[in-house]
């Protein structure tokens, strides 16, 4: 057999995987209602609206500590 033979079914049998796993997506997808992703949707909003809200304490004092470090950096 020789090599492109080899590399045409690797690519063939590649093709149809990659149809197999977007048909089970699609399946999953279209499995719920308007109303279930609606409120999905609007759960997944308010986790990450309550996430920006609230930034962790530890990162404003790493931003603090940035920046004097750049201030102790440029003062003359």
């Amino acid at each position: 057999m020789r090599w492109w033979k080899v590399l045409g079914l690797a690519g063939a049998a590649g093709v149809v995987a990659t149809g197999a796993v977007v048909v089970r997506g699609e399946r999953r997808r279209r499995a719920y209602t308007p109303d279930q992703v609606r409120e999905q949707l609007h759960s997944r909003f308010a986790q990450a609206a309550a996430v920006e809200a609230a930034p962790p304490p530890a990162a404003e004092s790493r931003l603090a500590r940035a920046r004097a470090a750049v201030a102790r950096r440029f003062r003359r």
